[in-house]
């Protein structure tokens, strides 16, 4: 397919604006975590008790971390897999899979522990919560490809 026919697809764009939003909220909520900022804007919820409870870090480091990391590797496979020559890369397929379906989970698994642990919301969590469930249906259309490729 020539560079003029290509058509980039609407769910990696999709994945792409998602993901450089979660990265944006991941960022926010790392800065503060790090103490690079004082208290977080919670307009919503409780911030400051999930912030505060020790699910908020995992090994040390700040789950707020995990998700940088992760909307970075998604925005990157967005990205990449808009261009042409990339388009049809199961690689690229495979990982937006695979990055979506442990984003998704971790999600759910921290989500859970707001509800039903910590008991209190963050707004900036059940953002990205909402952000990464929609990132995993998006997620769906990489089965195609997958297929495709083989």
């Amino acid at each position: 397919m020539s560079p003029e026919e290509f058509q980039p697809s609407k769910s990696r764009m999709w994945v792409s604006v998602l993901s450089l939003i979660g990265l944006f909220i991941a960022l926010y909520m790392l800065a503060h975590s790090v103490g690079l900022m004082g208290p977080v804007l919670c307009g919503i919820g409780d911030c400051a008790a999930v912030e505060a409870s020790p699910y908020s870090r995992m090994g040390g480091i700040p789950v707020s971390a995990f998700g940088v990391v992760g909307y970075t590797l998604l925005l990157a496979l967005g990205l990449a897999g808009l261009q042409p020559r990339w388009a049809e890369a199961p690689g690229i397929a495979g990982g937006i899979i695979a990055l979506a379906f442990v984003g998704f989970g971790f999600s759910v698994y921290l989500t859970y522990l707001e509800a039903y642990v910590i008991h209190a919301w963050c707004q900036w969590c059940v953002s990205s919560a909402i952000l990464m469930t929609i990132i995993f249906f998006l997620s769906f259309a990489e089965f195609g490809r997958l297929r495709r490729s083989q």
